[in-house]
């Protein structure tokens, strides 16, 4: 559900509503936990490994076999420098991969306009405490519903997980950071911290205002994307870019997990087509079934996430878009089963994901 909130009088109406919408939320933890006991028998983790470098041999150029992947990695444990070869490298390294620098050096992350407070409320004990009763009165329909609440050139979004759990996220235009390192997570000092949660209380109705200040460790990812990739095989094949890797996105699609997620079926897919052995062509198939789909996606939730935070969609747009004001035919630029493919993306057999 998308509403908007009058920050100076804490009213809030209803814009849009996506009814029937199928989504599911959960923990990164209850997700990996799930898809690590899916894993066939035959297939072997090996955890502690940090990735460091990989080379792949030549491709003998007329279609046939791919040429092989050796992977080097630091086990964390020891220090200790491995080499792990194979005929396939997938590469599911994240948004700032970089298998990807390899193949697309010049490639840079595209900057947002805007950061995003971040945490997660553990109710367990306090069911019945003020503070969960009083934001189940002003959205009434956590559990079932996800929300989206717009203000002035911002937003917010609330969804409760399993395990009593309260979710929430908040929009802040600004300057792009400085980050260090490869994550695009922030760490905020002490008075960082209070004046978020003093301009919470500006901002949001007295129930969000008070979740958010009492949520411990908060913290801020920094919102990237990037313009669609030339392609998702790589090497001749020795490699493929999914997930994150393939099609950095911002989240306002509600995308990021299900695009990779169809990824790995895709390609799952594509290999066990042909055998043992496949060929180039399999990772042709894969890159065919995905690439339009991914593409249209990234750049659908670049445009929902500059609606929702009042910023120019286009550049030399002079207006944007005011939720305080928005009619109710404008507020269906909101809805999420206005992404591309939302009734289901292709695969290699003619079905949908």
């Amino acid at each position: 559900q998308n509403m908007a909130t009058d920050s100076e009088t804490k009213a809030a109406r209803t814009l849009t509503r996506d009814e029937g919408f199928n989504f599911r939320a959960a923990h990164w933890g209850e997700l990996h936990r799930r898809l690590h006991e899916a894993l066939p028998a035959a297939v072997t983790v090996h955890w502690g490994h940090q990735f460091l470098s990989f080379e792949v041999s030549d491709t003998d150029g007329h279609g046939g076999k791919r040429g092989g992947v050796v992977a080097t990695a630091r086990l964390l444990g020891t220090g200790e420098t491995v080499e792990v070869a194979g005929d396939l490298l997938v590469a599911a390294d994240g948004c700032t991969s970089s298998i990807r620098r390899r193949f697309l050096p010049d490639l840079k992350l595209r900057y947002s306009g805007y950061c995003a407070w971040r945490g997660v409320f553990d109710f367990t004990g306090k069911e019945s405490s003020d503070i969960i009763t009083g934001i189940r009165r002003a959205y009434p329909e956590l559990g079932s519903c996800l929300y989206f609440d717009l203000a002035e050139k911002t937003h917010a979004v609330l969804y409760e997980l399993p395990g009593n759990r309260l979710n929430w996220l908040w929009y802040i235009n600004g300057p792009e950071p400085e980050l260090t390192g490869s994550s695009v997570t922030m760490k905020v000092s002490d008075a960082t911290l209070a004046g978020m949660q003093d301009d919470a209380e500006r901002v949001w109705s007295p129930e969000l205002a008070r979740l958010i200040r009492e949520t411990a460790e908060p913290f801020v990812n920094v919102i990237y994307d990037a313009d669609p990739l030339p392609r998702l095989p790589w090497a001749g094949g020795s490699v493929a870019l999914v997930g994150d890797a393939a099609h950095p996105t911002t989240p306002h699609g509600l995308r990021s997990t299900n695009m990779s997620v169809h990824d790995a079926r895709v390609l799952g897919e594509c290999l066990g087509r042909w055998g043992e052995t496949p060929p180039p062509r399999a990772m042709d198939e894969y890159e065919a079934a995905r690439l339009p789909v991914v593409a249209a996606q990234v750049l659908h939730a670049r445009r929902l996430g500059r609606l929702k935070q009042g910023l120019p969609v286009e550049d030399g747009d002079t207006g944007a878009f005011d939720a305080r004001a928005a009619t109710a035919e404008e507020a269906l630029m909101l809805r999420q089963r206005g992404m591309p493919y939302f009734g289901g993306a292709p695969t290699v057999d003619g079905g949908s994901l």
